[in-house]
This record gives structure tokens, C-alpha cells and sequence, in this order.
């Protein structure tokens, strides 16, 4: 083998090495990330795609995402399948469905950064709301649930990513730990099956981000199913104070990618 080979083989062998570390590095992430979404039922997707946008890039970070993100779900289901309120996953899923193909198509005449702003700073002001709904002691039934539905539904097809923005819901409805997470949770998965499947059908989803997604979802499940001990012994002062925690960073976070991104 000669002297050029040899480098090269090295070469190959170093940008392996670091992809492998690369690899177990985001799934530690992933795993912290699976965590944190476990216990609040959100928050995944801020911490992972930093890390995932400069290793694959925003375009294939994305699709990678959505599988990621709906195995999540589908965690938090599975670990607590027994308090899933399906009524309400489907007063919500069925009119939030089609809104958010609205909301996707109003995307197009509205600037990414201007969207961005606004949902940081609406996701913020979800947290003062919730607790002026709480003193008032309001409440929402199903038609509540699916005005809702509809209306994040539509905020997430324009904004791309609500994040926290179905929580206030579902807690007014009355759900709190592992009901909340669970029944919260199974409305997302049809709605990024729907967003897995159009990304599939375009091309965007090639095999090998398929396959990356399956392994850095791994992780996040397995976050999710770890994170179970901690909610069952949480009160519900601390799990409410947890949920304001990281509806407040999401809307710093967001407000900030849009002022400054």
C-alpha cells in the first residue's frame, strides 16, 4: 500500500471515528432530551435541533426530526397507555388536522423570522394566561378542546413548530401528569405521520436520514420511559411549575431565533 493509501485510510478512519462520536454524543442529547419531553411533555425538539442542524444541515435536519419527534410521542403514550383520554385526542386531532394544512399554506406570503417572533412571544404570554385562567377556575370541555385543536392546529402549520403551544389546552381540560403527557402526546403523532409521509413522497426522507432518525429517536424514547419514576412521585405544584419553566424558555428561545437568527 503506498504512502498516499495509507493517509488516505487514515483519513477515513479519523472522519469515522468522529462520526461515531458525533452519533453518541446527539443520542446523549436525545437521551436528556427524552428526559426533559417525559417529564413536561415538551422541549425535545428546542434542545436537538441545534445540535442536529450542524451536523446534517436545516434541510435534512428537519425530516430527521420528524421521526424523532413522533417516536417521542408514541413513547409517551406507550409508557402511559392505561390514562390516555382518547376522547379528546380526537376532538382535537380532527379539526387540527386540516387547520394545520391551512396554516401551512398561509406559510408561504409570511416571513420565517416574523413568524418565529411572534410564536416566542405568544408561547411567553401562554404562561400569565394559564395562571389568570387557573385563579378564575376555567375550564374547557370537548368543544373547548376542539376550538382549540383547530386553532393550534393552524398556529402549527404556519409557525412550523408550536412546541408548547397545546399545553394550556389540555390542562384546562382538566389533565395533569401522566393523562396530560399521554393524551397531549397522541394527537402530534398523526400530525407528524402526515408531515413523515409528504417529506417521504418529495424526497426529502432518504433512507440514510430515515435510518438517523430511527437511532437518535431511540434515545429519546428511552428518555421517555426513564423519565416515568420521576413523574409518577412529582406533586402537581411542581410539574405546573416545570411546564412555565419551559414554556418560558421555549418563547426566549424562539423570540430569539426570530430577532437575531
Amino acid at each position: 500500500m503506498s504512502a498516499q493509501q495509507n493517509r488516505c485510510a487514515l483519513l477515513r478512519d479519523m472522519l469515522e471515528g468522529r462520526l461515531v462520536i458525533s452519533y453518541l454524543i446527539v443520542c446523549a442529547i436525545g437521551f436528556l432530551a427524552g428526559c426533559l419531553g417525559g417529564i413536561v411533555g415538551t422541549g425535545a425538539s428546542l434542545i436537538l435541533l441545534p445540535v442536529l442542524v450542524p451536523m446534517f444541515d436545516p434541510s435534512r435536519a428537519i425530516p430527521v426530526m420528524a421521526i424523532a419527534g413522533l417516536m417521542a410521542n408514541a413513547a409517551r403514550v406507550m409508557a402511559w397507555h392505561r390514562e390516555v383520554d382518547w376522547k379528546a385526542v380526537l376532538a382535537y386531532a380532527i379539526p387540527g388536522i386540516p387547520a394545520a394544512s391551512l396554516g401551512a399554506i398561509s406559510l408561504v406570503n409570511l416571513p420565517a423570522d416574523i413568524s418565529g417572533t411572534l410564536l416566542g412571544l405568544f408561547i411567553m404570554a401562554l404562561v400569565p394566561l394559564r395562571r389568570f385562567l387557573k385563579k378564575q377556575n376555567l375550564t374547557i370541555g370537548l368543544a373547548g378542546l376542539a376550538v382549540a385543536g383547530a386553532i393550534v392546529g393552524f398556529l402549527t402549520g404556519l409557525f412550523l413548530s408550536t412546541g408548547p403551544l397545546s399545553i394550556p389546552a389540555f390542562l384546562a381540560f382538566g389533565l395533569t401528569r401522566g393523562a396530560f403527557l399521554s393524551t397531549e402526546a397522541a394527537p402530534s403523532i398523526f400530525v407528524q405521520a402526515a408531515k413523515i409521509l409528504t417529506f417521504r413522497e418529495t424526497g426529502v426522507l432518504t433512507d440514510d436520514l430515515m435510518i438517523n432518525g430511527l437511532i437518535i429517536g431511540s434515545s429519546l424514547m428511552a428518555g421517555t420511559f426513564f423519565a416515568k419514576r420521576y413523574v409518577v412521585s412529582m406533586s402537581e405544584k411542581t410539574f405546573r411549575i416545570m411546564m412555565d419553566a419551559i414554556t418560558l424558555a421555549s418563547g426566549l428561545w424562539l423570540t430569539g431565533v426570530g430577532l437575531f437568527g
